[in-house]
């Protein structure tokens, strides 16, 4: 794209657009964030006369792979599976569910591609650690923000694609991405555990709680466990196969010379590129889960998983392409002006991240907005991915529907809002996590890059 000159007023302009169109869609949710974003890209292009960006055609086709993969094998009864599966490990070990339900969310959000799965094991943790006494606030605090660190951990999740996309060209992948997100993640969760199994008082001490059960407010638990021999073996087998593309596709990131091989310049061969393969490997996946789980195509677009996956391709085709309008305009005088502040102030990145996360409430589009003004200002691969771990930002402000949801579910009343809103029981987890994965994401990217 040609770099054009512009005064300091018409850039600034140019930027209020941005804000503005990513506020308003950001506001009004759903596909509203990429139609923005179209707006964003017809102002910036009539009133400023910059050649429209690049669209993010290899992400797009990466989430639309996966999630249609997915809802394949929740049509199957996957989900189902799964969750059963998560309540027999949680009811295992009872005493450690502040450890365990933040790990099997992670875990699980890292396999689904998704934050959604969360939602059905939201009741499970919520029910062990109420009939065991333990403080629900200790796992259900923290268990949201384990899942959405699995969403940066996913190797098929939609943060992920956009993150591959941007970095691919600069010859560091999915291999070299996992090796910073997946330790960096699962430190930070132990470590936000271990402070959060000691956090708030003891259950039978909590005031609200006790209030709750004076009063009569308080009912007895109703959940039902699942029933793992209710679920079909067709619904195992196609749950198993999507995890067996998982691990496809990571076996491929981590060792090139096994995928296909392409015809390039000069009649040589050389691996295909991952941002491809992963769309091809989870297209046949979702036809086998197809064939396997004896689904009806026509009820895949009806899940809950491929319905919030159609809506991040519409939100990555907008925002995508206007932030590629601003930026790729701009993008030799953002180097100039940005590269020398940020090498020697390199913390600032997270911050960006996080602060961005935090008004969007969503982890792509802060990737789609902050991850190529990074690229262009010369900052390393390793030190993005690593600074990447703070879109956990989002949960900044108690107003995602998982945490609302979890606050709905405990019962007790010991997960909850404080009177000044940004003291919510959230908060603190959600610091811990963000600072720990980024420093820890630090120290990878400073070793091994």
């Amino acid at each position: 794209m040609p770099i054009v000159s512009a005064s300091g007023l018409e850039i600034v302009l140019q930027g209020l657009i941005v804000l503005g169109c990513l506020g308003i869609g950001s506001r009004m949710g759903g596909v509203a964030v990429g139609l923005w974003g179209g707006v964003g890209v017809f102002l910036l292009s009539t009133l400023f006369h910059l050649s429209p960006g690049d669209l993010p055609v290899a992400a797009m086709t990466i989430i639309f792979a996966v999630v249609t993969a997915a809802g394949a094998m929740q049509v199957a009864g996957g989900i189902d599976y799964l969750v059963g599966i998560a309540h027999r490990i949680l009811k295992s070990k009872p005493a450690y569910i502040t450890y365990l339900a933040p790990y099997v969310s992670w875990i699980f959000t890292i396999g689904a591609g998704t934050g959604n799965v969360y939602y059905s094991l939201l009741p499970v943790i919520e029910e062990v650690a109420y009939q065991n006494r333990v403080r629900p606030e200790r796992p259900l605090a923290l268990s949201p923000e384990a899942s959405q660190l699995g969403i940066t951990s996913s190797p098929v999740s939609a943060a992920m694609a956009i993150m591959i996309g941007f970095l691919a060209p600069l010859n560091f992948g999915l291999k070299d991405i996992l090796m910073i997100v997946l330790p960096s993640t699962m430190v930070s969760i132990f470590v936000a555990a271990f402070i959060q199994n000691r956090r708030g008082k003891e259950l039978m001490d909590d005031p609200i709680y006790l209030a709750r059960l004076q009063d009569g407010t308080l009912k007895k638990p109703s959940f039902k466990e699942p029933e793992n021999a209710t679920i079909s073996k067709r619904a195992k087998l196609g749950t198993w196969m999507f995890l067996i593309g998982i691990i496809i596709v990571v076996v491929f990131g981590f060792l090139p010379s096994l995928r296909p091989q392409i015809h390039a310049a000069q009649d040589t061969l050389k691996p295909m590129a991952m941002t491809k393969l992963i769309a091809v490997v989870m297209m046949l996946i979702g036809i086998m889960i197809m064939f396997i789980g004896k689904v009806n195509p026509a009820k895949i677009p009806e899940t809950s998983v491929f319905r919030s996956g159609m809506v991040s391709v519409l939100a990555l085709m907008g925002i995508a392409w206007m932030a590629n309008t601003f930026v790729g305009a701009h993008e030799k005088l953002l180097s100039t002006l940005m590269q020398e502040q940020v090498s020697a102030y390199i913390w600032l990145l997270p911050v960006a991240f996080y602060v961005t996360a935090a008004l969007t409430t969503s982890q792509s589009s802060t990737t789609l907005i902050i991850a190529p003004v990074a690229i262009a200002i010369g900052i390393a691969p390793a030190y993005i991915v690593a600074s990447w771990l703070a879109v956990i930002g989002i949960h900044f402000f108690p107003a995602s529907g998982s945490q609302i949801a979890t606050i709905q579910f405990d019962r007790s009343g010991t997960t909850r809002i404080g009177r000044w809103v940004l003291n919510h029981s959230f908060l603190v987890p959600n610091l811990i996590v963000a600072g720990t994965s980024v420093v820890f994401g630090f120290m990878i990217a400073r070793v091994i890059f």
